[in-house]
């Protein structure tokens, strides 16, 4: 029989071998098409008395990226008109094929080895588990892991019950609760692969098991068998998991539904048959999955990710190149962050400063960095010394000759910035693409120091470079289609997700940031608690709270966008503006760069909050007549609202990289799947009754914009009104 998305080849010693190659993709995921067809493999394989067991391998680079989360929309087909109680019968019903499949497969007769090379993540890691036997090739790209923690969900299809009886509960929740990406050598230390083996052996090593009388029993199916971490109503058991419980309320404030409702099918499957187990896990999947905070996580963070990372704001009408050499002007601790990336990436980089040390120094930071890769095992000194190679320090400007691309990362001052774009100009040739790496420089105005206006560009990273995954990238009102498509090439090149959005001073994350971190300043001078401030904005959602936030992109650095904005004519909050005068001008706190800021910064030790912030403070509240909710509200929605406001300006033109921005960009509350999706979760009309709420008690910041209220008289939503990838021009 053929298959559309599997080939079968059963050699003389009765081995199948069951390549999974979808045809027209670049990666195997799961479908439900590819689900059915592999059952049906199973059950021919296991009728078939000549086959001896199988090996599944990848037909690609890579064995696959785990399950199609699209597909997970089609729950909301099937479940239209249904009663609540049906359609959660639907769902479970639905989204526990894979896991009911996987089962099929390990409780069969034939022995099943998984032989992984490249990625193996997600469902196709579950697949591997639920194989009795897994091989994986040692090759630097070779990964395992589960990571659907990262996009709302958990392991629904045998992840959280194979794996605690595989390694000790602790431990297993751990793994689970991470979604790391594992190499070859971690995950065979931690018993979750049997054999490495190099890549040309990987099949032949796979069979070998199966032609030696690999068992096709699982530790539990097997009467004897014991947890590796002993039961969960034992002594130990007992210490686990109120801690657990503990700490997963400490780092989640009960945000994200997927890790607890993990952990409890993690806590009622290990008390049950493996099998009972695994309905338990499939009950709890099939809750998540109907749940809000999944839908807009999987939305923002699986699809929306993907398609803006493939292109979706390119022009279409430009051939795709990828810049050869790349010029960074600058190569203090931004410029020396993207000619790292740039070389890692595999492009030559031409790394200038004012003179030879300071560019010697930038490129220290790759030597750095690799150093690091090396030590851990990740890269090999030849690696380092190749990316090295590609890195050319200097203050000679002619060597930009023949760049493709320059980024300039140089210091935020307009006249500084148009005197290296001359400088630049002189030597680019007529094809070559300028950009600016600026946080808040309108680049209109920028662009006027550069001789053709259509190849000038911005294009904003986020520090650290090397661990940020958000480019900003900014038209100018003169910006061409070339210039635009090259920006998003170099981007994707550099394996980060790119949004795009028009010329405004701050544009997109900046502007937003800014209102969080200028709310964090107001409570401080309204009297709350500086602690509380901070811990109510992790409870909301954010990764730090605002004052935090503020110490690493530097007070200093707010306190001269706060004066050059006040010079601009643009708005001032005259209390921030007093408390930043305060903390930079008098007393010398600019933040972590200097070691102090609204925290203090010991060597050797752990930050800590100033004890002088209660000193600035011209009344004290009482921390216990404070409503929390309205404060997580007050710290999201001046955000969200912001969004809007960006969004109706048309400085935003696509839902997608609105959410997408925020939370990638500086960590906007994950769980709602970005300020558009919370608002739309929320719904338009309560929306617009929180703003009116906080605006009449905390001033006009929160005003909703006219197409808000618009939006809520209609009953109409962001996603709904502005389709992805539909322009918001109707907005302004």
């Amino acid at each position: 029989m053929a298959y559309e998305n599997f080939r079968i080849e059963t050699d003389a010693d009765g081995i199948a071998l069951v390549t999974w190659d979808m045809p027209g993709r670049s990666m195997n995921v799961f479908t439900a098409e590819v689900i059915e067809e592999l059952d049906a493999i199973r059950a021919m394989l296991e009728a078939d008395d000549k086959v001896k067991g199988a090996v599944v391998v990848s037909g690609k680079s890579a064995f696959s990226g785990g399950a199609d989360l699209s597909m997970l929309g089609q729950f909301s087909a099937l479940t239209a008109g249904l009663a609540p109680a049906e359609a959660a019968t639907r769902v479970f019903e639905e989204s526990r094929k894979l896991s009911q499949t996987f089962r099929r497969i390990e409780a069969g007769t034939k022995p099943w080895v998984a032989a992984i090379k490249g990625v193996c993540l997600g469902g196709a890691f579950e697949l591997a588990l639920a194989c009795h036997h897994r091989v994986v090739a040692d090759t630097p790209d070779t990964r395992i892991g589960l990571p659907e923690v990262k996009v709302g969900l958990f392991p629904g299809a045998g992840g959280t019950q194979r794996i605690p009886r595989m390694m000790p509960a602790q431990d297993a929740l751990q793994m689970l609760s991470k979604g790391d990406q594992i190499r070859a050598a971690a995950a065979k230390s931690m018993g979750l692969v049997d054999e490495v083996v190099p890549a040309d052996k990987l099949v032949e090593t796979a069979k070998a098991w199966i032609a030696a009388g690999g068992s096709a029993k699982k530790p539990w199916d097997q009467e004897k068998f014991r947890l590796p971490g002993g039961p969960v109503w034992s002594p130990a058991g007992m210490n686990l998991w109120p801690a657990a419980a503990a700490l997963y309320r400490k780092q989640t404030y009960d945000n994200y539904p997927a890790i607890r409702a993990m952990m409890k099918a993690v806590f009622d499957g290990l008390q049950l048959p493996i099998d009972q187990g695994l309905e338990v896990e499939s009950r709890q999947f099939a809750h998540v999955l109907m749940s809000k905070e999944a839908a807009a996580m999987i939305r923002s963070l699986f699809v929306s990710m993907q398609e803006l990372g493939k292109g979706a704001r390119r022009p279409a009408a430009v051939p795709p190149s990828t810049p050869k050499k790349v010029g960074v002007l600058g190569a203090g601790f931004m410029g020396a962050g993207i000619a790292y990336v740039t070389a890692l990436a595999g492009m030559e980089v031409v790394l200038i400063d004012r003179d030879q040390e300071s560019a010697d120094k930038g490129k220290a930071l790759s030597h750095k960095l690799m150093s690091e890769q090396v030590n851990r095992g990740r890269a090999k000194t030849a690696e380092r010394d190749a990316l090295l190679a590609r890195i050319e320090a200097t203050p000679d400007y002619a060597r930009l000759a023949g760049c493709d691309l320059v980024v300039e990362a140089v210091f935020e001052d307009a006249a500084l910035k148009a005197e290296v774009a001359a400088r630049a100009a002189a030597v680019l040739g007529p094809n070559a693409v300028y950009s600016s790496n600026t946080s808040t420089l309108p680049i209109t105005q920028l662009a006027k120091a550069f001789p053709d206006q259509a190849r000038f560009i911005g294009i904003h990273f986020f520090s650290p470079v090397e661990r940020m995954m958000l480019v900003e990238v900014i038209l100018g009102k003169e910006t061409g289609d070339k210039a635009l498509a090259t920006a998003l090439d170099y981007v994707r090149a550099l394996k980060k997700t790119p949004i795009v959005v028009n010329d405004s001073r701050g544009f997109f994350t900046s502007r937003v940031v800014g209102t969080y971190v200028a709310e964090g300043h107001r409570m401080l001078a309204e009297g709350v608690p500086a602690a509380m401030i901070e811990n109510i904005g992790r409870i909301a959602g954010m990764p730090v709270g605002p004052l935090a936030l503020n110490d690493e992109v530097a007070i200093d650095l707010a306190w001269k966008i706060t004066e050059a904005t006040k010079k601009a004519g643009g708005p001032v909050d005259p209390g921030q503006e007093a408390l930043l005068k305060k903390m930079v001008v008098d007393l010398g706190r600019y933040g972590r760069k200097n070691g102090k800021g609204f925290y203090d910064y010991p060597e050797g030790g752990k930050k800590h909050l100033w004890p002088g912030l209660a000193d600035l403070q011209k009344k004290k509240l009482d921390p216990d007549t404070l409503d929390v909710a309205e404060m997580k509200h007050r710290l999201l929605a001046v955000q969200a609202v912001e969004t809007v406001r960006i969004f109706a300006e048309g400085v935003l033109t696509d839902v997608r990289e609105a959410d997408v921005g925020a939370i990638l960009g500086f960590g906007f509350a994950p769980f709602t799947g970005g300020p558009l999706s919370w608002i739309d979760g929320m719904g338009t009309k309560a929306f617009v009754a929180l703003l009116r709420g906080l605006e009449a008690k905390h001033g006009a910041r929160f005003a909703p914009p006219p197409l808000l209220v618009e939006m809520a008289e209609r009953g109409e939503t962001f996603y709904g009104r502005f389709p992805p990838g539909g322009q918001a021009k109707a907005a302004a």
